[in-house]
């Protein structure tokens, strides 16, 4: 079976690493890169990253981002120096972004840059952003007006939305839309359906060779609350509905072939698979992607 994920953001990443094992690595994962930013001058993907470090198994489980057991040292003496700490970035997360942005100045693409990164820390599956072109998201905040994506998310700590606004140009990696082509399944991660997967799926072809494909997505939303981050209260801002699975599947307006929830979440509109959704542990992420794989198999 060839696996497509698209991830953006911790959840995303937590199933990509259960999908890698259950799939033996043969995955290919394509990545929302509308996060990305420069900061101190230097180019971070922070979902990119996520997705790496998660599946190399260096990840900070806890925090969900950077590198486990990862020190701050440069980050307060940038602090004392008077430069904004506001974005926190490890003293070893530091050798990541300086060769991204050494690369990137070189004319190195951002998927040939991945992949070598990838290779470097063992991941096994194929990891490939959605874009090698800019495609920054802003968020049109009610308090700050305009915002980047990570000012709005860490700098100001996710105020009240208005709407997101997502670049018209960029174009869909070629790579990733032969990936999409040649998949029997797609799997969406339980990741914010407006700021981590419609910067996906929004690129020119990406929705249109979904639409020949089985299209499997998580919730992530559960019992009404966001797993992570601020869905919860970006659903009722966004579209005027409560938060719940039967919003974000409303969202994502018939691209699914099913969706997967958590148990007692009910929606309708699709078949749908009511499971234990939350990955508290390793195993967790195995037995729930094994559990998506077998449901999606079951729809085609």
């Amino acid at each position: 079976m060839k696996v497509v994920a698209l991830s953006g953001g911790v959840g995303g990443a937590r199933l990509v690493e259960g999908l890698s094992r259950a799939l033996d690595g043969d995955l290919t994962v394509v990545v929302n890169t509308g996060d990305d930013c420069v900061h101190w001058g230097l180019a971070i993907a922070p979902d990119l990253d996520t997705v790496m470090y998660t599946l190399a198994g260096l990840g900070d489980d806890a925090r969900g981002w950077g590198l486990g057991g990862d020190t701050f040292s440069a980050l307060a003496a940038m602090r004392a120096l008077g430069e904004a700490s506001w974005f926190s970035l490890g003293d070893r997360d530091l050798a990541t972004h300086l060769t991204r942005t050494a690369a990137l100045a070189r004319g190195e693409p951002l998927d040939a840059l991945t992949a070598r990164l990838c290779r470097a820390l063992g991941v096994r599956a194929r990891v490939l952003p959605m874009s090698n072109e800019p495609a920054p998201t802003l968020v049109d905040t009610v308090a700050h007006g305009l915002l980047p994506f990570q000012e709005w998310l860490v700098l100001h700590r996710a105020p009240e939305v208005r709407r997101i606004v997502l670049p018209d140009g960029p174009r869909a990696l070629p790579a990733a839309l032969d990936a999409l082509e040649a998949a029997d399944v797609v799997v969406i991660g339980p990741s914010n359906p407006y700021v981590s997967v419609e910067p996906i799926t929004r690129l020119p072809g990406v929705r249109d060779a979904l639409s020949r494909r089985i299209v499997v997505a998580l919730s992530p939303i559960v019992g009404g609350a966001a797993v992570k981050g601020p869905l919860a209260e970006m659903i009722p801002a966004l579209s005027g509905a409560p938060p719940s699975a039967q919003a974000v599947l409303e969202r994502y307006g018939g691209l699914l072939s099913g969706f997967v929830v958590e148990r007692g979440d009910e929606v309708r509109g699709a078949p749908s698979l009511a499971t234990d959704t939350i990955m508290r542990t390793r195993d967790d992420r195995l037995r729930l992607a094994r559990e998506v794989l077998e449901f999606a198999r079951g729809l085609a």
